[in-house]
């Protein structure tokens, strides 16, 4: 049902960007994004992975049981998890499911690997409400004349956080009802809940380590949206980083509320069209930065996906071609 469910949204996301694009005129979007060329896109894709790598130290910081070698590892994983969620029919949670079994699959040990995602997910929502938080605070002052943008911009943050409230105080009661109701099939699951359960309460007691995620978190957003900021540089339509920030956070926001819609198609390309306007950005330039972005992410996400496919292929043959194969160190 959600397999169905997410390709009517994708068809419908799909349907909304090419009505943007071709209201906008097709000619003066690709235009644009012809501007950027092979070393503005590298240039992006570079930078992205410089963030990779930030959150892939934030996953380390909340996952007891893994030593500092292990952080390249979690950087691997975190990147797969983005890769997925941008370039395969999958929601965001796909991709987080994704970049869990590939930390896994790199030696990791599940339990502190399954407590250690649920603390980084906390945190990173908790740094992404602080972001949005940002994006409204000086949205506020860039309102006059587009006073219609503004409801459904607050809903968005609204919902969004929501969603951070539901996700931090649900955890507890969320993995007792997948215990009882997993237990009953596969009784041998109840040892991984339990020792996901005493892990995250091992976590969230070390507060040190759960404050430095968020801040990093927060630090890691503000690196992700600065990549907008070096696309409109690469486009030839710079504008100040206060302003790319603004849109950044928002955008993130609205298409963090629409989790169930794979790589959040239509909802970007149509945020970037309101909210492009009120900061000098014309919605057709707005468009050609969401489409760069998305080239960004197909760039570095195909390969991606393809060496973890390689990768899970290889880890396949060789659990069928031995008894007990050595764990991989993580």
């Amino acid at each position: 049902m959600l397999r169905y469910l997410a390709l009517i949204l994708t068809i419908a996301g799909l349907a909304v960007a090419l009505w943007l694009i071709g209201a906008n005129g097709w000619a003066e979007v690709f235009r644009a994004v012809g501007v950027v060329g092979p070393g503005g896109l590298a240039a992006l894709v570079a930078w992205q992975f410089l963030v990779f790598g930030l959150l892939g130290f934030c996953w380390w910081l909340v996952t007891p049981e893994v030593p500092p070698r292990a952080i390249a590892s979690l950087v691997w994983a975190r990147t797969v998890r983005d890769a997925a969620s941008e370039v395969l029919p999958f929601s965001q949670v796909g991709g987080i499911v994704i970049g869990a079994r590939a930390g896994v699959a790199a030696g990791g040990p599940p339990a502190p690997l399954y407590a250690g995602m649920i603390a980084d997910q906390t945190t990173e929502l908790a740094g992404q409400l602080l972001f949005t938080l940002f994006g409204v605070a000086v949205l506020l002052t860039r309102l006059e004349g587009h006073g219609a943008v503004l409801p459904p911009v607050l809903a968005g943050a609204a919902a969004m956080a929501g969603l951070m409230a539901a996700f931090a105080f649900a955890q507890q009661p969320m993995l007792r009802l997948a215990k009882a109701l997993t237990g009953h099939v596969v009784p041998a699951s109840l040892a991984t809940f339990d020792a996901v359960r005493d892990r995250l309460v091992t976590v969230y007691r070390r507060r040190g380590r759960v404050v430095a995620a968020f801040l990093l978190h927060f630090i890691g957003w503000i690196g992700s949206g600065t990549a907008g900021w070096i696309a409109l540089h690469a486009i030839g339509r710079p504008l100040p980083l206060i302003d790319v920030l603004t849109v950044e956070a928002l955008i993130f926001a609205l298409r963090t509320v629409a989790f169930m819609i794979p790589g959040g198609i239509g909802v970007q390309e149509a945020a970037y069209a309101l909210l492009g306007p009120i900061f000098g950005l014309a919605a057709g330039p707005a468009l050609a930065l969401s489409i760069v972005k998305r080239a960004r992410d197909v760039s570095f996400g195909i390969p991606v996906v393809v060496l973890w496919q390689l990768l899970e292929a290889r880890a396949l043959r060789r659990r069928g071609g031995a008894e007990a194969p050595p764990r991989a160190p993580i």
